[in-house]
Formats: structure tokens, C-alpha cells, sequence
């Protein structure tokens, strides 16, 4: 049986971001993020977080996490169980939270992405077995707060809220897929505001997994460079605030900028490559031009997925020409990946957050490592801190198993 949606609308409500909340290796919150990736600062670094002494690559996107939790409604042991991933997933969202200025009553769903959630505890149940089998302490607690569903209900009760939990796992296509979906939710009716985003912290077992698939990049992480040799891996979260614009202005809330339109496709050439050609990214872009009613004409500026790896690049800049046409020749593109790494189930929000920032000030972020842009990008590859008059910009996600996901974001004007 079908039940009609709560809220019956003649034509979809647009969609605002009230707030947004970020962390990376760059920094915490959006001043620090914004100043790094405007001006193309590289934040990868030794990884101190656990043994990588056996590793090919030994530097990541490693955040340097504040002295304290922001305030919120956890009491002191609570805090004390968290794991990283949590920390960072409050920290992002406690900033989008007060840059919002929701309050807590009602319900709110949540809509997050993540791929590898709070794998750094289920690593250290993992080692303690292995060492003292018998010894049970602190082992019950990772069981429980190893699950994803946990870390966003920690989230939920951190700000007093209840309501929906969707989680995405999705490879690296999470964050934006997250996003993309929250944007469904509140298009067709069903909500008129939803905390969404992406999170993902560092952990052994994924830094050495993909080292040993000889992933990234033992010199240094070149999005489209003509002698690129892998990804750099990050950590960090991006959480959004999303509301539909009626709501927003009810309450006379602060618009940081619209989102206008998602899409997603699936590429089944190869479990860990893309189509060489590019096809399901292509229909991606073109799904969330649909939805957005644009055409490539109309788009300034593109956050490419862009990892660094050879077969990744070379795809994305076939699917980016093949779409964008007789535009592509003057369409600047760029990799922020570059500055802080591959984040995983983070990757697509930061990036939408990145798209944010560039909209609302007016620049484009470089992808400042390239040294011999590849002759397969018939795009300009913006390399320089660069201002510009920006109006849309697109951001692409595309990961392993063939997940791929486009959102476009608009300039709000004031």
C-alpha cells in the first residue's frame, strides 16, 4: 500500500543551507578551511595515529583535533567513550548547528554518509583480543559505539534533538550522495529541514589497505597531472544544515546558499575502475543538471572528484569534456584533494562545503601541486588562487564499485 506524502506541494520548494560546519587537516571550522583551500595550501603531513613504519606512503590529511569538545548536552563520561570519528563529526556539525540557529525541539532526521565509520574501534577491540582474550574491559562499549547508527545518535543526543537516522555508505560518493538524498527529503515534502553530511576518520586497516592496493602516491597527490601516481588519504567531516527556503525565511534565518540539484549513476565496468570513457560520471552531471534545469553553459566552476590516480583522472576528464561540450574550453576545474587528501565518506560534503566557500567569496580553489597538467584535460586546471564571478558550481564524487554522484550549488544573493 502507498501513503501520499505528509506535505502535498504543487511544485518543489527550494532548498537553502542555513549552516555549515567543517574540519580538516587544514584546520577546524570555516575560517581556517576557507583561507587554506582559496589559497591552495597543501595540510598533508606524517601520520602519527598509529604504526606506518612498514607502510610504502607515510603522510596523510591528518587533523590536529582542539583541545575540547564544543559545548553541547554529553556528560563528561560520554565524552570520554567517544571515538575520533565521533569527535569529528560533533565538531562539524556543532559549528553548522550555531551557524544555523535551529533549536533542538521537533523532529529532525539526519541523513550522513560514511564509509568507514568508527573502524578505529573496531580495530582496538581487534588488537585487544588478539593480545588478552580474556580480558573483556572497555570491549562491549567499542562493540556498540563501532556501529555508525551510534555515532549519529551520539550526535542526536549531543544537541537534544530525535528523529529519522539514514546512514550512506557508498564508497566515496557518500557525503554527496548524503546531501543528494537529504535534498530529496525536503524537495518532495516530507520535511522542511534536515542535518546532513559526511564523516570519516583515519584508521589503520583502510591507510594500509589502500597502500597495499599501491593506491597512493609515494611522492605527492597531483590531481591531474600528467605523471600523477595516487591519492593522498585524509580525514575530517562536513555537516549542512539544509531547510526549505519558506522555513527559512519564516524564521528569518541567514542564507549561506541554494542547492539546486543532485544526480547519480552507476558504473559497472570494474569494481575499482571507472569506465575509461567516463559514461555513468557523464550521466551523473547530466542527472543533476536536470533536476536543476541547467545547461553546462551555465555552470563557473567544477570541484572535481579528481584523486590523483591515473585511471580516476584520466575518466573524469573524458566524462568532463564529453558533457560540458564547446564549454569545456573555458570551464575551470580543479581537485582539492590536492590540499588535504581523499576523506572518504567525508569527500563529498567538504567538497560541497568547498563549493560553498568559493560561491560566497568569490574565488577559485587551485589544485596548487599540479606541476604538467595532462594533455586529457581540455579544461582549464585552475593552479593559482584566483578570483572569479561565480554563480554554480558543481561538485563530483565518484567512488569504488562504481558509486558516482553530482550536486550543484547557487550563489545566494542577499
Amino acid at each position: 500500500m502507498l501513503f501520499p506524502s505528509p506535505h502535498r506541494v504543487s511544485s518543489p520548494p527550494r532548498v537553502v543551507i542555513t549552516g555549515a560546519g567543517v574540519i580538516t587537516s587544514l584546520g577546524t571550522g570555516w575560517n581556517d578551511n576557507a583561507e587554506g583551500f582559496r589559497l591552495g595550501r597543501v595540510a598533508l603531513k606524517p601520520v602519527s595515529l598509529f604504526d606506518v613504519s612498514r607502510q610504502r606512503v607515510k603522510v596523510g590529511g591528518e587533523v590536529t583535533l582542539p583541545s575540547s569538545l564544543p559545548s553541547s548536552e554529553l556528560g563528561s563520561r560520554q565524552e570520554q567513550r567517544l571515538d575520533r570519528a565521533t569527535k569529528l563529526l560533533l565538531i562539524a556539525a556543532a559549528e553548522a548547528w550555531k551557524q544555523s540557529g535551529w533549536q533542538s525541539t521537533g523532529h529532525l532526521p539526519m541523513v550522513l554518509g560514511t564509509t568507514s565509520g568508527g573502524m578505529g574501534l573496531g580495530e582496538a577491540y581487534y588488537q585487544q583480543a588478539l593480545k588478552a582474550p580474556q580480558d573483556h574491559r572497555r570491549q562491549p562499549s567499542r562493540v556498540h559505539h563501532y556501529q555508525a547508527q551510534t555515532q549519529a545518535l551520539i550526535l542526536a543526543d549531543a544537541f537534544g534533538f530525535t528523529g529519522s537516522v539514514t546512514l550512506i555508505a557508498n564508497a566515496c560518493a557518500s557525503g554527496s550522495n548524503a546531501i543528494g538524498h537529504a535534498w530529496e527529503l525536503l524537495r518532495k515534502g516530507h520535511y522542511e529541514r534536515v542535518l546532513t553530511g559526511g564523516y570519516d576518520a583515519l584508521s589503520q586497516m583502510v591507510f594500509a589497505g589502500f597502500d597495499s592496493l599501491q593506491a597512493l602516491s609515494p611522492t605527492q597527490c597531483r590531481p591531474f597531472d600528467a605523471q600523477r601516481d595516487g591519492l593522498a588519504l585524509g580525514e575530517g567531516a562536513a555537516i549542512l544544515t539544509l531547510e526549505t527556503l519558506r522555513h527559512a525565511e519564516r524564521r528569518g534565518a541567514t542564507i549561506l546558499g541554494e542547492l539546486v540539484g543532485y544526480g547519480s549513476a552507476l558504473d559497472t565496468h570494474h569494481l575499482t575502475q571507472p569506465h575509461p570513457e567516463g559514461a555513468a560520471a557523464v550521466a551523473s552531471m547530466n542527472a543533476a543538471m536536470q533536476s536543476a534545469e541547467l545547461w553546462p553553459k551555465d555552470i563557473d566552476y567544477i570541484n572535481a572528484h579528481g584523486t590523483g590516480t591515473p585511471l580516476n583522472d584520466a575518466a573524469e576528464a573524458n566524462a568532463i569534456s564529453r558533457w560540458a561540450g564547446n564549454r569545456a574550453a573555458t570551464l575551470p576545474v580543479s581537485s582539492t584533494k590536492s590540499s588535504i587528501g581523499h576523506l572518504l565518506g567525508a569527500a563529498g560534503a567538504v567538497e560541497a562545503v568547498i563549493c560553498l566557500m568559493a560561491l560566497r567569496g568569490q574565488w577559485l580553489p587551485p589544485t596548487s601541486t599540479i606541476q604538467t597538467p595532462d594533455p586529457a584535460c581540455s579544461f582549464p586546471v585552475v593552479r593559482y588562487p584566483t578570483a572569479a564571478k561565480l554563480e554554480y558550481a558543481l561538485s563530483n564524487s565518484f567512488g569504488f564499485g562504481g558509486a558516482n554522484a553530482s550536486i550543484i550549488l547557487r550563489r545566494w544573493h542577499e
